[in-house]
């Protein structure tokens, strides 16, 4: 398609783009993609958000061992790796780095930037619970970090401004959730992987030409019925799906499944809530980022809402089967699959639990296992 192959030859170039940008003065915020790093406040600022989202390559976790210790999970421990590597040339580029820390795996990647990168390090706290104390406390470090962007650029991020690249934004989100809920139909236009693509590429694109490729894009898919073979209908949920990581879905596509929606808390942008644009901003941002946003497994006392969400999303695109990937280490999403488990048994719905350390021998158990699921789904 015309589309991608522009958005292709735009990948290629963004980051002799970007290091133009920094040549003239402009500033690259890089961030950890667990959907709680506001890009909007980035852009205000004048600013460009650079997500740091490449994961799947055993490489990066192996050049990780100096900096981190292995019993962390291989997502965050490549996060230093691909720095030091010095192969990925978006890593080399942040003048800061914005770290939500959710938990102890994503502290890693703080911690080990700051001590062994030269870049300075904001931590944005994450609270643990859904209160109105959490609510404050996570308001307050949304302050901070306006403040800390607004030092880095010597640009005041206005209220005009900020409300501005709120609803660009907003647009692009919305893009992408079209483009997602076009998957509800019975032969879905785009395959998993292709969208998996899309997601990721929007973190790194330049917005306005990411907006176009999407809308191009879809127009090309039309209307009418697709051409394209679908077997059954997976949901693929689980910690971490990384550019890069593309594996699970590779296989299961091969299998002849489809992956007609994934749910992820960190690797793929999180497009289904706009940001109002009414009232303090900051405070729409803390509603969007902290309130209204699914909570990860980290969360307590949160299961319930994110189950509730997980079987929306089942009857909403006619899942018959869930695939729950998780890294090695993240114990939390470990615990919750044992726990929707659970779920999937009361909805009489097959589920597959798969983990990962980014090991390259592990493809063929894996295909195996995926293989067998699939076929007793198409019994089904």
């Amino acid at each position: 398609m015309e589309a991608m192959e522009r958005l292709s030859s735009h990948l290629e170039d963004r980051p002799s783009a970007l290091r133009n940008i920094k040549q003239k003065g402009g500033k690259i915020v890089g961030y950890s993609p667990n959907a709680y790093m506001p890009e909007e406040l980035v852009y205000a600022s004048g600013a460009i958000p650079l997500a740091l989202i490449h994961g799947g390559d055993s490489r990066a976790v192996q050049a990780s061992t100096p900096y981190l210790m292995r019993f962390l999970d291989a997502f965050c421990r490549a996060q230093i790796g691909y720095r030091v590597m010095q192969e990925e040339p978006f890593y080399q580029l942040p003048d800061l780095l914005v770290v939500p820390v959710t938990d102890l795996n994503v502290r890693g990647i703080a911690d080990s930037w700051e001590f062994f990168s030269g870049v300075e390090v904001f931590r944005l706290g994450v609270p643990h619970i859904k209160t109105e104390h959490g609510w404050q406390h996570f308001r307050e470090g949304l302050n901070l970090l306006k403040e800390r962007l607004e030092r880095l650029t010597r640009v005041p991020i206005t209220e005009e401004k900020l409300r501005s690249e709120i609803s660009l934004t907003n647009e692009l989100r919305g893009l992408l959730r079209d483009l997602s809920l076009r998957r509800r139909e019975e032969r879905p236009p785009i395959s998993g992987l292709d969208f998996v693509r899309l997601s990721h590429a929007s973190l790194h694109a330049d917005r306005q030409t990411m907006g176009e490729i999407l809308r191009v894009y879809a127009a090309s898919l039309g209307a009418g019925k697709t051409t394209r073979q679908t077997g059954p209908r997976i949901l693929l949920t689980g910690s971490t799906l990384a550019l890069g990581d593309y594996k699970v879905v590779e296989l299961l596509e091969e299998a002849g499944a489809s992956v007609v929606i994934e749910e992820f808390c960190e690797g793929v942008r999180d497009y289904w809530e706009p940001v109002r644009t009414d009232g303090d901003l900051l405070s729409r941002l803390a509603d969007r980022y902290f309130t209204q946003k699914v909570p990860g497994a980290f969360f307590r006392g949160a299961t319930e809402e994110r189950f509730a969400f997980l079987r929306k999303l089942i009857a909403d695109f006619h899942v018959d089967g869930v695939v729950w990937y998780s890294l090695l280490y993240r114990e939390t999403y470990g615990i919750e699959a044992h726990l929707f488990q659970k779920e999937a048994d009361k909805m009489n719905l097959p589920m597959l639990t798969v983990a990962s350390d980014y090991d390259p021998a592990d493809r063929g158990a894996l295909r195996t296992r995926i293989e067998a699921f699939i076929e007793t789904l198409g019994r089904r």
